[in-house]
């Protein structure tokens, strides 16, 4: 008896195993059936992503290991699917667009052990996110996130190249042009963040991003062994730091534990995504990152206002034909207030200087900061302060409540250089305590935006881009051809402070590195045109008061430029070579194009305006000898409809602005 009862255990448990390891597949289209996920169970799960049979990724594990040797992913037994399809938007006042479709079909597997995971298949892409339900805390150990692919396709690369700290790569400044290899060709012993590109057959591409990054760090990506594909690297936690770098002001790990986070049993892990396009010009105008965002959590989002700031750090406070002595003092700052004043800049930014760089209680003599807040109040000009990331998390609450109660409207916080699991937390944290005082922030020396600024919409800008800042010192960097990548890679992630607004213009030959008079690559009207493409809801204006006056034309241009618009439509665009993008905003559309270092012509169709009603376009298009005297340009009002089409000449490292009105 004792046997047969052994035997039928036995065979209870061989068929117990048998069954939670038998191979099951799911699929998931989307609402227009041309993207397939297909994921399949077994002894792990992967999944596939296919584009009218076209393969993105071949079969891709993913896998979590927490603490005690756990893997999520190994061994899966699944407890049920659920499956259904959501038609939903939502507002977005501060964003390119008033409103954001959300149009998805969902998976969600629940397994054994408390966890599932929750696949979405929208028109333009998928994602996939863990999420987890244990009681108390745990540990996260690893993450696997595998990207294979089926042929050695081209991809654009930003690679993590800080030499301040070679023995921890995932410093960084997260400023990095894309090399443009085969898969097979990526650096060795090297690290890449997000986001990237893969460049497919039939004009298809990929980009590769990560949304809701919460409590949990950043990914970067390494090659595969097979040289196929590429695989997830993360930032262990940080168990140790000392200040070091740019003037003793970031602070340098020097040891890492060996886990990721300790973090909430029960959560949502972030968003792996993967968008798709059939036309280049699509993904300069992506809305992934947002819709796979939280929500605001500030209701009243009233005192929340974007516009342009007047900066004085890249121009190196250089201002004259005046009668005191330039520099970083309350003369030279109220020259900057009567600047924006006059030109009806709503800002302006006090940037490094204006305080002790290690207690910015402390203000520097020169800088009368109260004097300063009033005057800009008497004009209308609010002011940012700069502060390193550093400085400022020595007392958050302090620093913010002070310079909140004073009138100061926001920070622009620097120097933070990671994206470990702590500084994650930090950044959302500073969010917080920025919005219960009413702050805006512009986060410099930052990694890319993974979707807090919806979440916390008085973030209204993020660095994580290699901008006009560089231009000073780097004369072999091609910046037309990195201007003509970023809108359809890095913009997907979200805003970016570029910096654009450039006064002397240089072409390929005659550009030279200046400090305190530096140059753009590429023409004048290649500079007003970013302007309208770069995304940037608090954006600056680079160059120095004195350089907009002398170009008065161009600078009454650029103010009345909007920040936030209400739609947004790519019109062409090849990434590496061209974009021509308009925006609109009430009744009025902005339009900018922008070539790299090939001259070319652009035909624009403009049957996005209004049938029936005739417009005005101020237009600026490269001057006829802009290939020789980069600053040259055309101005010119000419009577457009819905029926126009017009080729214009974009000169090398060109572009063209307009800003079209009813007539």
């Amino acid at each position: 008896m004792k046997k047969i009862a052994h035997l039928i255990l036995a065979l209870f448990l061989f068929n117990t195993v048998v069954f939670s390891q038998k191979k099951q597949n799911f699929q998931l289209v989307s609402p227009n059936g041309k993207i397939e996920i297909n994921i399949s169970l077994s002894d792990k799960i992967t999944w596939t992503i296919v584009h009218e049979k076209d393969n993105i990724l071949i079969a891709s594990p993913m896998s979590m290991t927490l603490s005690e040797g756990e893997i999520l992913g190994k061994n899966p037994r699944l407890l049920n699917a659920k499956k259904e399809s959501i038609r939903t938007q939502f507002e977005s006042p501060l964003y390119k667009k008033k409103s954001v479709e959300n149009n998805y079909n969902q998976l969600i597997l629940n397994f054994k052990s408390n966890y599932s995971i929750e696949y979405r298949a929208f028109d333009d892409g998928v994602a996939y996110r863990f999420s987890t339900k244990k009681k108390g805390a745990i540990t996260v150990k690893s993450e696997e996130v595998v990207l294979n692919f089926d042929k050695d396709y081209n991809s654009l690369m930003p690679y993590v190249r800080d030499l301040r700290n070679p023995k921890d790569p995932y410093i960084s400044s997260f400023e990095a042009h894309y090399e443009n290899k085969k898969i097979s060709e990526f650096v060795k012993d090297t690290l890449a963040f997000l986001p990237f590109l893969v460049d497919f057959k039939n004009s298809k591409k990929a980009v590769f991003l990560e949304a809701n990054l919460q409590d949990y760090p950043g990914m970067f990506v390494t090659n595969t062994n097979s040289k196929s594909g590429f695989e997830a690297r993360f930032p262990k936690y940080p168990l140790q730091e000392i200040n070091g770098g740019f003037n003793n002001i970031n602070r340098l790990i020097t040891q890492r534990a060996d886990y990721l986070v300790k973090t909430k049993g029960t959560r949502n892990f972030p968003w792996r995504i993967v968008v798709v396009s059939e036309n280049d010009k699509d993904l300069a105008n992506n809305d992934m990152v947002q819709k796979l965002s939280e929500p605001s959590k500030t209701k009243d989002i009233s005192w929340i206002k974007p516009g342009k700031v007047a900066w004085d750090w890249w121009n190196d406070w250089n201002i004259y034909n005046i009668n005191f002595k330039a520099g970083i003092n309350t003369e030279t700052y109220k020259y900057y207030i009567d600047f924006a004043s006059k030109n009806k800049v709503e800002y302006i930014v006090l940037d490094e200087g204006w305080s002790q760089e290690d207690n910015i209680m402390e203000h520097n003599p020169n800088v009368d900061l109260k004097a300063l807040i009033s005057y800009g109040k008497d004009k209308n000009v609010g002011i940012i302060l700069w502060s390193s990331w550093m400085a400022l998390t020595k007392n958050t609450n302090g620093v913010f409540k002070n310079y909140s109660s004073m009138g100061i409207k926001g920070f622009k916080v620097d120097f933070l250089d990671r994206d470990d699991a702590k500084m994650v937390h930090s950044v959302y944290d500073i969010a917080q305590k920025a919005a219960d005082n009413k702050l805006l922030l512009d986060f410099h020396g930052m990694y890319k935006p993974t979707g807090i600024q919806r979440t916390f919409p008085n973030i209204l800008n993020f660095e994580g881009v290699k901008g006009l800042e560089n231009n000073k010192w780097t004369p072999n960097d091609d910046v037309p051809t990195y201007d003509c990548s970023i809108p359809f890679i890095r913009m997907m992630a979200g805003p970016m402070d570029y910096t654009p607004g450039a006064m002397r213009n240089a072409t390929k030959t005659e550009f030279k590195p200046s400090h305190s008079n530096p140059e753009s690559q590429g023409t004048r009207c290649h500079q007003l045109a970013l302007y309208t493409i770069f995304e940037a809801p608090l954006q600056m204006m680079a160059d120095s008061p004195t350089a907009y006056i002398k170009e008065q034309e161009s600078t009454d241009f650029i103010a009345k430029i909007p920040t936030t618009f209400d739609e947004t439509v790519a019109l062409d665009g090849s990434v590496g070579k061209f974009i021509v993008l308009v925006r609109k905003k009430a009744n009025t559309w902005y339009l900018g194009a922008i070539t790299n270092w090939d001259s070319r012509e652009v035909t624009i169709d403009f049957s996005f305006l209004e049938k029936g009603k005739q417009f005005e376009a101020d237009l600026f298009t490269d001057g006829i000898n802009a290939d020789k005297a980069a600053v040259d340009y055309k101005r010119e009002k000419i009577t457009i409809d819905s029926t126009t089409k017009m080729t214009f000449h974009l000169a090398n490292g060109g572009g063209l602005s307009a800003i079209i009105s009813p007539k």
